[in-house]
């Protein structure tokens, strides 16, 4: 099984996704650590940033694919839709070609299963400003907050055969990974 938690800075993926890969005995690969090594040594956004991440991400998945297929493996990322208008370096097409290649992965590795996490504006403000975050190289800017909820773009994975849209807000990590470990052992293996 593969558990794909998407969803923008500050709603809490990786703390849910912490504490699902405890209560399910899986594994969890958070997009910070594929990101952190193209942010290291590369320059944000250039080619070199993209070969990189695409390349951390090629390995993990291959390692993915050699774990046991009864240990669920939990990803957390960012992945939006964004219009051809909006394609700054190439925006558009590399989530549209990350995302692809989640799919592929969960084709592999079945169900993929797809969580939408959300939360409200202030929820999402106390989090993204919360001490911590940034020795961990995570998003600060309670602007970026702001930005991402006036004009919020739909989270990747409409289209997933099974989706759960979380709202995180009055959510602990422990209530939600709880509703998502029951919702995922609903799913069919096969699908």
């Amino acid at each position: 099984m593969i558990i794909v938690l998407n969803g923008y800075p500050g709603t809490g993926k990786l703390t849910i996704g912490r504490a699902l890969a405890d209560r399910m005995k899986g594994r969890l690969l958070d997009i910070h650590s594929v990101y952190n090594i193209a942010f290291a040594l590369t320059e944000f956004r250039s080619p070199e940033f993209r070969e990189a991440v695409e390349r951390v991400e090629a390995i993990a998945h291959d390692l993915i694919l050699k774990r046991p297929p009864d240990e669920p493996i939990i990803l957390t990322t960012v992945l939006t839709a964004v219009s051809a208008g909006d394609n700054a370096w190439g925006r558009a097409e590399w989530g549209r070609a990350e995302w692809a290649r989640m799919q592929t992965l969960g084709a592999r590795r079945p169900p993929f299963c797809v969580v939408q996490v959300h939360c409200a504006l202030d929820e999402n403000i106390r989090r993204i400003t919360a001490p911590g975050r940034q020795a961990s190289r995570k998003p600060v800017d309670a602007q970026m907050a702001r930005r991402n909820h006036a004009g919020a773009r739909p989270l990747m994975g409409d289209d997933a055969t099974h989706l759960l849209r979380l709202d995180t807000t009055e959510l602990g990590a422990d209530a939600a990974a709880q509703a998502i470990a029951a919702w995922a052992l609903d799913r069919p293996a096969g699908a």
